[in-house]
């Protein structure tokens, strides 16, 4: 009977383990691994003995420590972890030096969001309040950060 509450405890042990590193969220794992650990520690107090299900549930709680406490270093998160950084940052107007007034023309329909071309690049704008078709005659009314108010030149 040792063997299938040995089984047991240890397919337990690698739920917990799944649950933590690979499915984290979903609880399933978690919940099955708790399930099968607690069936194997009473499998060995109900089939073996008061004492020898003192020693399984002795054994299953001090892996589980040893399990915590290797999971709460530091260094085992780093190495699970991606170390990714993002340096990139969302495009500037800097090699163009967009300002208010310039004068462009629409690539596509603006409804209020649109593309146009200023000084032959391609620039993600947004009409102030109407709608402009393609090819429409724009000029900038407004700078904020990385976004462009345009309206149209043709009214």
């Amino acid at each position: 009977m040792w063997p299938v509450i040995i089984i047991l405890i240890l397919v337990g042990l690698l739920m917990l383990l799944l649950e933590i590193l690979v499915i984290p969220g979903s609880g399933v794992a978690g919940i099955i691994g708790f399930v099968l650990m607690a069936a194997g520690i009473w499998l060995a107090y109900t089939r073996q003995g008061v004492y020898e299900g003192h020693i399984a549930l002795a054994v299953t709680l001090g892996v589980n420590l040893i399990g915590l406490v290797l999971a709460l270093r530091s260094k085992t998160w780093k190495k699970a972890m991606l170390d990714t950084r993002i340096d990139s940052k969302a495009r500037t107007f800097k090699s163009v030096d967009l300002k208010v007034g310039d004068k462009g023309k629409t690539i596509s329909r603006c409804a209020p969001m649109g593309k146009a071309v200023f000084y032959d690049q391609f620039f993600e704008v947004s009409a102030l309040a109407e709608f402009l078709d393609e090819n429409s005659d724009i000029e900038i009314v407004k700078i904020a950060g990385n976004k462009i108010f345009i309206k149209n030149l043709n009214e």
